[in-house]
């Protein structure tokens, strides 16, 4: 197993991308390839035509009258008025150097990053992105172009370990949103893929303050031993600090306990979110990744449908 992330295997995934239905100019209602405009969508749609419904199609986009006056079922169709910017925030952290199933979080970031920008790229749409890492190290930022050139930057540093920076830097996650937001004019797109099992201080105000201007989506990246802690005996870990601690790990309150407080930590995320009008897709080190994501879509899809 690869200990990060590998480039060819990053510029291989563009063939898969393609599936995720990223359809900035394709049409809306088409049965797959809108799944993704369907969910996230924003303003500026162009009415395009009226065509006749389609099993899969989006039944809010109905047409009544010609309904009513052909007697089949007829809908209108519409296309995005422009591309869109899409800025992919990931944790480059060394916490995200850690996989108990499946493979590292680090390496599934990458190919939930690599996904989603090659099927934005495919779609004309610009593409940029924002790396963060630890305190003592460097955050690269690269602005959203049109063509692949901040794409392939981007791919290639998800490849690379930080640079260490010239002095320790006070940027949290809530910075690093309000820097992605500047750039990209409005309306755009930002994922951020990171680990949300860390508290972050102010999370909700500086979502809050993006999604103002754009569409915001969660990429939760979880390990299976981030919700249920493995009977593996007396362990020594090192906290945040550096101080080692000795964990039990076979006691059952415990392990109990551990369970209890992710639930509590991704309730209150999904909370967070759901009260801002965000959408949260995780992904799983022992999950394939492309359909994690599609899965993600399919829900928030299905969960539109009853609102």
């Amino acid at each position: 197993m690869s200990l990060k992330p590998v480039l060819d295997d990053l510029l291989e995934l563009r063939h898969q991308a393609h599936a995720l239905g990223m359809a900035s100019h394709h049409l809306v209602n088409s049965s797959f390839a809108g799944l993704y405009a369907s969910v996230f969508r924003g303003q500026g749609l162009n009415f395009e035509e009226v065509r006749e419904y389609q099993e899969g199609d989006d039944i809010r986009n109905m047409d009544w009258k010609v309904t009513a006056r052909t007697g089949d079922p007829h809908l209108k169709v519409f296309r995005e008025e422009r591309e869109r910017s899409v800025m992919l925030c990931v944790d480059k952290g060394s916490h995200m150097n850690f996989g108990t199933r499946g493979t590292f979080k680090s390496i599934q970031a990458a190919r939930a990053a690599a996904l989603l920008g090659w099927a934005a790229n495919h779609l004309h749409d610009r593409v940029g992105g924002l790396l963060f890492a630890d305190a003592h190290q460097e955050n690269q930022w690269f602005r959203a172009t049109k063509d692949r050139r901040a794409l392939w930057r981007l791919l290639r540093a998800l490849t690379t370990d930080p640079k260490e920076a010239s002095g320790p830097t006070e940027e949290q996650l809530p910075d690093i949103l309000r820097k992605a937001s500047r750039g990209i004019g409005t309306g755009g797109l930002v994922f951020v893929i990171a680990d949300f099992n860390r508290p972050w201080q102010d999370l909700k105000k500086a979502l809050s303050q993006l999604c103002q201007h754009h569409s915001v989506v969660l990429v939760p990246v979880d390990d299976p031993a981030d919700k249920a802690l493995p009977d593996m005996g007396e362990v020594l870990f090192r906290d945040p600090g550096g101080e080692l601690l000795r964990v039990n790990t076979s006691d059952e309150k415990a392990r109990a306990a551990y369970t209890r407080a992710w639930e509590e930590r991704r309730a209150r995320l999904q909370q967070m979110a759901a009260s801002l009008g965000i959408a949260v897709i995780p992904v799983a080190t022992n999950q394939d990744v492309h359909k994690a994501l599609m899965q993600g879509l399919e829900r928030r899809l299905r969960m539109r449908a009853w609102l």
